[in-house]
C-alpha cells in the first residue's frame, strides 16, 4: 500500500473514502464537523440526538456523498474525550476503521486530521491501519487465501505542500514500524514444523541480507565449542539441533559500544520431561516471540537508519521430551561456568537466555535488554494488560518507561530484591532453574541476574502479551508482536545510561 501526503481541503479531495477524526462532543463543534453536518443534511446532529454517534473512542459513522464534497463517502471516526487524546487514540481509531468495508473495498482513501495534524498522530494512524487490517493468510486455501482489501493508496491531507516533509517522514516511519511489528506477528504465528531452529536461522539470514545488517549462525558444534550448557541441555531432547543467531546493525562508523538485545527463541516448548498439559499446547509455537521481536527490531532499526550499533542475540531451540532429553535432577554447567540443578524442565527459557546474556559480555555493551515469553506467573501480575520488567539501572528503566508511554506498549517495573535471587540457590549446585510458584516471574529474573555482566540490564517478560486473546482495535486475535514498537523507540531515543 502506498502512503503519501497531499495538500488539499477535505472537501476537494476526490478519493473513494475520506476519514475524518473527531473528539467526543455533546454539541456539534464548529469548524470541520459543523461543515460536514451542514453538508449531510444535519445527519450528525440527528445521530447525536439519538445517541448513535458522539465521537466516543471506537465509534464510527459513514456519510455518503455529502453535498459539496468530492469523495464518495466520509467515515467519521471517534477519538474519545479531547483531554485524553494522544497518538494511540489515532492508532485505535484507524484500527477500527481498517476493518470497515468502506475502506477495505475501495482503492483510494484519505485521512483528515484537522486541528490534530501532528507527525506523531500521522505515524500512529498509519500504524493503526496496517496493524488492524493484518491477517495471516499463509495457510489458507482457495478464496480465503486472498486479501479482502483493495486499498492501494492512503493519503494524509495537509493544508499546504510546504512543510509537508515532516508528515511524509512520519507516515513512512509509521509504515516501517507497523511492518516490523507485523513481521514479528508472522514469525510468532508460524507453526513449529515450518520454523525449526535451522529454518529460523535461514529466515534471519534472508532478512539480514535484504535489509542490510549481518547475521552469523552458530550450529550445534559451534554452540558446544562456546560451552553453552543451557542451550545444549534444552535442545538435547529434540531431533532438531539448536542454533545461536548473532545479528549486528552497524548504525555508526565509530567504535561505539553496542546495545545488545537478547530474545528467547524456543521454537516449540512441550515442557520437556516436565510435560505441559495438552490444552492450548499448540500455542507453544509462540515461545519464540521474544526472539521474533528482537529480529523484527533489527530489521526495523536498519530500515529506519537508526544511528546506533545494535547486536541481537537469539538462542533458538526446541524443548522436547525423549530418551535424550534433560531430566529433573540433572546438573548442567553453563557458559559462565556456574552449575545449575534442573528442578523443572519447563523452566527452559532462562537456561538459554542465561548463556546468551553471558555471551553478550564479549561486546562490552552499553546496555543489554532481554525480552522473553518467560513465565506463566505473568498472568497473575498484569494479565493481558502489560508486561512486567526489572532492571539494574534507573536510567535504562526510565528509557523503557518513556518508550512505553510513547508507544502505548505498556510495561510496569517490578523489584529485583535479594529474596528472589536467594530463592534460586541450590543445596548441591550453584543454582536451581526453578524457585517454585511464589513470585515466579521475579525469581526467574533473579536467576538471570547471575549471568549479567557489569553493565546496565533490563529484562522484559512478555508472556501473555505475545498473544491477544480476543482482539482489540489494532491487534486482531492471535500473535500481537508486542515489544517491537517499544524497543524501536528505546533505540531511536537512546540516551547514555
Amino acid at each position: 500500500m502506498n502512503v503519501q501526503v497531499t495538500a488539499s481541503r477535505p472537501e476537494d479531495i476526490a478519493v473513494d473514502t475520506l476519514v475524518v477524526f473527531t473528539t467526543s462532543y455533546d454539541a456539534i463543534p464548529r469548524g470541520a464537523m459543523k461543515s460536514l453536518d451542514d453538508a449531510s443534511g444535519n445527519i450528525l446532529s440527528t445521530l447525536l440526538d439519538s445517541e448513535e454517534f458522539s465521537g466516543a473512542s471506537g465509534e464510527t459513522v459513514t456519510l455518503y456523498r455529502p453535498d459539496g464534497y468530492s469523495c464518495g463517502r466520509v467515515i467519521v471516526a471517534g477519538l474519545g474525550a479531547k483531554q485524553d487524546v494522544d497518538a494511540d487514540s489515532f492508532r485505535r481509531a484507524m484500527g477500527v476503521v481498517s476493518r470497515m468495508k468502506g475502506i477495505r473495498s475501495v482503492g483510494r482513501a484519505a485521512l483528515s486530521f484537522d486541528a490534530h495534524l501532528e507527525p506523531a498522530n500521522v505515524g500512529a494512524a498509519v500504524e493503526g491501519y496496517l496493524l488492524g487490517s493484518f491477517k495471516l493468510l499463509n495457510y489458507k486455501t482457495g478464496d480465503d487465501s486472498s486479501l479482502d482489501t483493495k486499498l492501494e493508496s492512503l493519503e494524509i491531507l495537509v493544508d499546504k505542500k510546504s512543510g509537508a516533509r515532516k508528515f511524509e517522514s512520519a507516515a513512512e516511519r509509521g509504515k516501517i514500524i507497523a511492518e516490523g511489528q507485523i513481521l514479528a506477528r508472522r514469525l510468532s504465528a508460524t507453526p513449529a514444523n515450518d520454523l525449526t531452529p535451522k529454518k529460523y536461522a535461514k529466515e534471519a539470514q534472508r532478512l539480514a541480507k535484504e535489509f542490510g545488517f549481518s547475521c552469523t549462525v552458530l550450529d550445534e558444534k559451534a554452540i558446544a565449542k562456546e560451552k553453552m550448557g543451557g542451550v545444549i541441555a534444552v535442545g538435547q531432547g529434540s531431533a532438531e539441533p539448536p542454533r545461536f543467531l548473532i545479528l549486528e546493525h552497524k548504525g555508526r562508523n565509530d567504535k561505539q559500544a553496542p546495545i545488545v538485545l537478547v530474545g528467547k527463541g524456543v521454537t516449540f516448548d512441550t515442557g520437556g520431561i516436565s510435560l505441559k498439559p495438552s490444552l492450548n499446547m499448540h500455542e507453544m509455537k509462540q515461545d519464540m516471540t521474544g526472539s521474533a521481536v528482537v529480529l523484527a527490531t533489527l530489521v526495523t532499526a536498519a530500515r529506519l537508519g537508526v544511528k546506533r550499533n545494535i547486536v541481537g542475540l537469539i538462542p533458538a531451540t526446541e524443548n522436547m521430551p525423549s530418551g535424550t532429553a534433560i531430566k529433573p535432577g540433572d546438573i548442567i554447567t553453563m557458559r559462565k561456568g556456574k552449575t545449575v540443578e534442573i528442578i523443572n524442565t519447563d523452566a527452559e527459557g532462562r537456561l538459554i537466555l542465561a548463556d546468551a546474556l553471558d555471551y553478550a559480555n564479549k561486546y562490552k555493551p552499553q546496555a543489554v535488554i532481554d525480552i522473553a515469553t518467560l513465565t506463566g506467573a505473568c498472568l497473575f501480575i498484569l494479565g493481558y494488560a502489560g508486561a512486567p520488567f526489572v532492571g539494574n539501572n534507573s536510567k535504562l528503566t526510565d528509557l523503557i518507561r518513556e518508550a512505553a508511554a510513547n508507544t502505548a506498549e505498556r510495561v510496569w517495573e517490578m523489584p529485583l530484591w535479594d529474596d528472589f535471587k536467594q530463592a534460586m540457590k541450590s543445596d548441591i549446585a550453584d543454582l536451581v532453574n526453578s524457585g517454585g510458584r511464589p513470585a515466579g516471574t521475579l525469581t526467574a529474573a533473579g536467576f538471570l541476574s547471575n549471568f549479567v555482566g557489569d553493565w546496565p540490564w533490563a529484562h522484559i517478560d512478555i508472556a501473555y502479551m505475545d498473544m491477544e486473546p480476543k482482539g482489540t482495535p489494532y491487534t486482531p486475535k492471535g500473535a500481537s508482536g508486542f515489544g517491537v514498537r517499544l524497543l524501536v523507540d528505546v533505540l531511536a531515543n537512546w540516551k547514555k545510561v
